[in-house]
């Protein structure tokens, strides 16, 4: 009789902190045993001159969320959740988005419904916070933290969802006595405001115009107020999509000064830059983001504080609008100014093969920074390891088994999301996810999708320890 329900075989373990080779058994949903020798399983995975590596955990992606412009995200739970599965992500952890007026569990009711019975793979969901009346700070988000949704995002910029500094200061508060973890878009609205005012008065209202609209400095001066308020409330906070030195060094020195101040990046800023956004016609709408990408300075600056530590995670910030579509990229038609594009750029699908092809294959971090910065850390930023993120005994068989050598040209033809391109078309990556586990279940198989929609199941999340202050010193 079989010991196991599937044994993976003969593969190379990869986790956050070691690389060895070992069988993987997997029983119930859970691993089981990692050893040498392992008894046989119902089904059995061979995984010679393969990674085995846990489930990817998207932490930063919107996926059916809505929007107040008349812009429509062209991926729903069903669509993402799949392409997030071809990519080797197993946990996705979107946005519950409050409309001002909005009561914030009205919010998350809607989001549940949008979600139910449509993923493949697990998921959590953040609240993004933009009417925080004293009934939100004084009893719902509280009430919400309680109940596993325990990290919100704060946004600085943006007319529909920006928040004062008092507003986002009675926020991290409410964060630290809750215990849960703030993400901080962090650019300065009036300096974007005043920039893109001058930039359309003169004519310029071409995509490419987009990055001289958000120059670093607005980036670096939001980041570095950001870290101001979390000193003052004293919390920690994550500032989500970094692109470039600027921003960098001030969550650089925060750290210097032992705060509790983490960063996360994504692959547009490793491998885009300003140029993208200089295509011909409204090409460049393509790789509209906020912050923008920025040069191949910046992108080095990127690589090194992936290497060196300065970055916690990486996610895709996957923002699936369709290019050739009146509620996508043309939403005011194909000369859409700038400043009126939906910004966001793709890349669920691509994150892993992107940062394992340009990081791990090409010597800038290691296998364990990889696993890293793309499961561990994310799970333990939001409350959700050791079930989530780790090859260990008992927690959530979500594996990928990883091929490191496949040549893979990413084209939008071959990738699983809704979205009528890829910004990364024509990239040529090394290393791609062959087959997917989620708590033991075949999602990928070989490169075919065996799962049903509907089968992934919402996650509680608990408070990370990782939003925990700094203990006080006597």
């Amino acid at each position: 009789m079989p010991q196991f329900d599937t044994v993976i075989r003969n593969g190379t373990l990869a986790t956050a902190s070691d690389v060895f080779a070992a069988d993987l058994g997997i029983t119930g949903g859970r691993i089981a045993a990692i050893g040498a020798g392992l008894g046989s399983g119902e089904r059995e995975i061979d995984a010679t001159g393969r990674l085995v590596l846990p489930g990817g955990v998207d932490a930063h992606c919107h996926l059916d969320q809505p929007s107040g412009d008349g812009s429509l995200c062209a991926d729903d739970f069903e669509s993402g959740t799949r392409a997030a599965a071809f990519g080797g992500t197993t946990t996705v952890i979107p946005f519950a988005a409050q409309f001002r007026g909005q009561p914030l569990r009205d919010a998350v009711a809607d989001y549940h419904r949008r979600a139910d019975g449509k993923a493949l793979i697990d998921y959590a969901f953040h609240l993004i916070i933009s009417d925080p009346t004293p009934q939100l700070t004084g009893q719902d988000l509280p009430a919400l933290i309680r109940d596993g949704y325990t990290s919100f995002k704060i946004y600085m910029t943006y007319d529909d969802m920006k928040l004062n500094d008092r507003q986002v200061l009675e926020l991290l508060d409410v964060g630290r006595r809750e215990g849960a973890m703030a993400m901080i878009h962090a650019e300065n609205a009036d300096f974007i405001g005043w920039l893109t005012d001058r930039l359309l008065a003169a004519g310029h209202t071409q995509p490419r115009y987009h990055a001289e609209s958000r120059p670093m400095l607005v980036e670096r001066e939001a980041t570095h107020r950001a870290i101001a308020m979390a000193e003052l409330a004293d919390v920690p906070i994550l500032i989500v999509h970094v692109s470039g030195r600027e921003a960098i060094e001030q969550i650089h020195w925060a750290q210097g000064r032992g705060m509790r101040i983490y960063g996360e990046t994504c692959p547009q800023y490793m491998v885009l830059t300003e140029h993208d956004l200089h295509a011909h016609g409204f090409e460049g709408a393509k790789c509209i983001c906020s912050p923008p990408p920025r040069d191949e300075a910046n992108q080095a600056a990127v690589w090194d504080a992936l290497a060196g530590g300065i970055f916690h995670i990486v996610s895709s910030d996957h923002a699936p609008f369709r290019y050739q579509d009146p509620r996508g990229k043309m939403l005011h038609g194909p000369d859409t100014p700038f400043n009126w594009v939906p910004n966001g750029v793709p890349g669920i699908e691509t994150r892993l093969p992107i940062l394992f092809s340009e990081g791990v294959k090409k010597g800038r971090i290691g296998l364990q920074r990889f696993v890293e910065l793309t499961s561990t850390n994310p799970a333990k930023m939001y409350g959700l390891h050791p079930r989530k993120g780790s090859l260990a005994i008992g927690a959530d068989a979500d594996i990928v088994i990883y091929d490191p050598d496949r040549r893979v040209t990413i084209t939008n033809g071959m990738l699983h999301h809704n979205v009528d391109y890829t910004p990364y078309e024509g990239l040529e990556v090394t290393g791609w996810p062959e087959t997917v586990l989620s708590r033991g279940d075949l999602v990928i198989d070989r490169g075919t999708c065996v799962a049903a929609a509907g089968r992934g199941s919402f996650l509680r999340c608990d408070p990370p320890e990782l939003a925990k202050p700094r203990p006080a010193i006597a």
